[in-house]
């Protein structure tokens, strides 16, 4: 693990610089997406010039947050920046290629994370792998230093923690992220709408890809490991969008048999995306990934492997079917 920074440090170089990009990793989900407007509507609050910027932009799954206006995707120009805040990026190329382009530039780089496997590769780093959101991360360091926290910004950290424990229930979940919830609710967050929201608003295309998904579901190992593979084919005829297949994944890990989920994924350039879930502890999914290039948490991680899908997923299929039979 690399040595943290103090959130004094961090929030000093904050508070110092005018000009600030706050970015995310590629393909956000509700933590990156989360984190970056609730850190980026803060500062704006504190008189900063904020340049909120995601590689893959919003997506429509999340356009609800307060802000997600303001989110513009990486150019050519450069950004003139103080600073630059990457959250819930494990490595520095997750952000994009165009956008770690731009940050190059800046003359300090932040790194904020809950992934293990993150190495610091930032001038100051806080790399908490105790917590289960980054966005758990963000709302301690803003209440700890007393940086500004209006509803807006709390909706977008409920989101952030609430989508990456899904919805309190993974084991990842502390009695903090509870509290939290609890002081944002005194604060007077609706948070029932939140949820309304993000968990039930999906569009028919989401059905269309659940319905695709238990039609095809594989198992191996005795049911204690249940794939599916999603194909571009389906992908066009339905004009999937990103974020389409957010949570899918909590579908499979609720059979009562399986230990191991994993979706695979067809994504440009041949490539096959890996994410794998683990249901028990002494299963490490970080492990499998990183042999095929990837990493994450124990009980979520996620991998980039070479095409065609169908030979991607039983090579690592292979080797999960060995490591959960090694648990037996």
């Amino acid at each position: 693990m690399p040595t943290n920074s103090t959130t004094a440090e961090i929030v000093a170089a904050m508070r110092s610089a005018q000009r600030i990009a706050i970015v995310a990793h590629v393909r956000p989900d509700g933590d990156a997406v989360g984190s970056v407007l609730g850190l980026a509507l803060s500062l704006r609050a504190l008189g900063k010039e904020v340049i909120a910027m995601l590689e893959d932009g919003v997506p429509s799954n999340l356009a609800f947050l307060p802000g997600t206006d303001t989110v513009i995707q990486p150019g050519t120009q450069p950004l003139g920046i103080d600073l630059a805040i990457a959250l819930d990026t494990a490595t520095h190329e997750r952000v994009g290629e165009k956008t770690k382009a731009l940050l190059d530039a800046a003359p300090l780089l932040v790194n904020i994370d809950h992934h293990p496997t993150n190495p610091g590769y930032g001038t100051l780093n806080l790399i908490v792998p105790t917590e289960p959101a980054t966005g758990q991360i963000i709302y301690n360091l803003l209440s700890e230093h007393g940086l500004p926290i209006d509803d807006a910004v709390l909706q977008n950290l409920f989101i952030a923690i609430s989508t990456d424990t899904g919805s309190f229930q993974f084991s990842c979940t502390t009695a903090r992220s509870h509290r939290i919830a609890a002081e944002m609710m005194e604060a007077g967050l609706d948070t029932a709408r939140l949820s309304q929201l993000v968990y039930q608003s999906y569009p028919m295309r989401r059905l269309e890809l659940m319905r695709d998904m238990l039609n095809h579901m594989q198992f191996r190992a005795e049911g204690r490991i249940v794939s599916w593979q999603l194909k571009q084919e389906l992908m066009d005829s339905i004009s999937m969008e990103p974020g389409d297949t957010e949570g899918l994944i909590d579908t499979l890990r609720m059979i009562d048999s399986v230990v191991s989920c994993v979706i695979f994924e067809d994504v440009a350039g041949g490539k096959v995306r890996v994410s794998a879930r683990s249901k028990d502890s002494r299963l490490d999914v970080s492990a499998i990934c990183g042999q095929f290039g990837g990493g994450g948490h124990r009980m979520a991680s996620g991998a980039r492997m070479k095409g065609p899908i169908g030979e991607a997923a039983e090579k690592f299929l292979q080797v999960l079917e060995h490591e959960v039979r090694r648990i037996d």
